[in-house]
């Protein structure tokens, strides 16, 4: 048996939220003790390895280089998700805000015959898809499940007999969809290390072009919303047209817009880290019923609804890549964990063989010993 039977795979690896994540296992046929149980089913009698133990000492180099690779990564996506968090509690005043006033401004006009662009639902020939992926790997199962979400709602719609078009955020759904020229792509974008109003403005723009020129009669928004450090789900919003309040609804018309967040705080308890839940609702000042407004509120309205549209695609690349850090951060967590457990096990046949090495060396200068005398 050569040492290349030494292998470290990069494989799949369940978590707690079902997602995939980054793990290394090694081939531990070489390293098991031959079987003295015929009995026992499925067992094969296996010899100890062959390698010397210059390449066992390369191989353990090896692993433990990876671990720390790993180590830092998880380190790196751990510090980075607290920053993600932040960004979307501290984006939610705002977005709460102007749905206080949207509520305002359509209680005004519920008495007016007013067409606003934004809000009118027409009958649907013809859906976009914005799907948002992330730009690295290494994070388990993240990628392939929005972007799983987005075939099966691609399906839902040819078999309700209607047409589709996508537009993809993300370098790990571009090179997808690029790879399947029979999917409609309306346009290519790629996102930011840190999602910025910029970047959301020209999806915005894109999204609104489209409907408004009534190209499309329905954009829904397909990304993973953040729940916790372990589990993300994949979910679509009905981003256009918009309720008269403004309210972000899904598919099945139950609305989204939530105060609460769990936030999260990275801490050390007994040298290990650790993580600590908060439960934090965003307060939000009732609005006045004696403000009035200066302007036409048609005007208003026009000019809030894209306001509040691109509040709400920040929203989903905000939640989106705090979703990704956290599955990167779980899948280096069971990687280094993987990567120790394999670093274990070469040790253990390194000190085997080192140990026989040793003996056989002793019987030897005994056996000369005892020729000579």
């Amino acid at each position: 048996m050569s040492c290349s039977n030494l292998t470290m795979l990069v494989s799949s690896k369940p978590s707690l939220s079902d997602a995939t994540a980054l793990s290394f296992r090694s081939s531990l046929t070489p390293f098991q003790v031959p079987s003295h149980n015929p009995s026992s089913p499925g067992s094969r009698p296996t010899g100890p390895i062959q390698c010397g133990l210059r390449e066992l000492r390369e191989r353990i180099d090896s692993v433990k280089n990876t671990q720390k690779i790993t180590e830092a990564m998880k380190l790196v996506a751990a510090a980075k998700v607290r920053r993600a968090q932040e960004a979307v509690v501290n984006g939610r005043p705002f977005s709460e805000t102007l749905v206080e006033v949207l509520y305002n401004i359509n209680e005004q006009l519920q008495t007016e015959d007013i067409d606003v662009p934004l809000t009118k639902v027409r009958p649907v020939k013809k859906v976009a898809l914005v799907v948002v992926t992330g730009d690295r790997g290494l994070c388990g199962g993240f990628n392939n499940a929005i972007i799983k979400k987005a075939e099966a709602r691609i399906a839902d719609l040819k078999e309700l007999g209607l047409d589709y078009t996508v537009i993809s955020v993300g370098k790990k759904g571009n090179s997808y969809f690029q790879r399947r020229p029979y999917i409609p792509v309306d346009k290519f974008l790629e996102g930011g290390s840190l999602p910025t109003a910029k970047e959301a403005q020209a999806i915005a723009d894109d999204v609104f072009s489209l409907f408004v020129s009534e190209e499309v009669d329905k954009v829904e928004l397909l990304y993973t919303k953040f729940v916790s450090l372990v589990k993300s789900d994949p979910v679509i919003h009905t981003l256009l047209p918009l309720s008269p309040k403004g309210e972000i609804c899904d598919v099945n018309g139950i609305c989204v817009d939530a105060a609460e967040d769990e936030f999260f705080r990275l801490t050390t308890k007994e040298g290990k880290l650790t993580v600590e839940r908060d439960l934090v609702r965003t307060k939000t000042d009732d609005f006045s019923p004696i403000l009035q407004f200066e302007q036409d509120p048609v005007q208003i309205l026009d000019a809030l609804l894209p306001l509040y549209l691109n509040s709400q695609i920040l929203r989903a690349l905000q939640e989106s890549l705090a979703s990704e850090l956290a599955a990167r951060m779980s899948a280096m967590s069971n990687a280094t964990d993987n990567a120790t457990e394999l670093k274990k096990s070469l040790s253990i046949v390194y000190n085997r063989q080192r140990q026989a090495k040793i003996t056989g060396e002793i019987l030897e200068i005994v056996a000369g010993a005892n020729a000579l005398s």
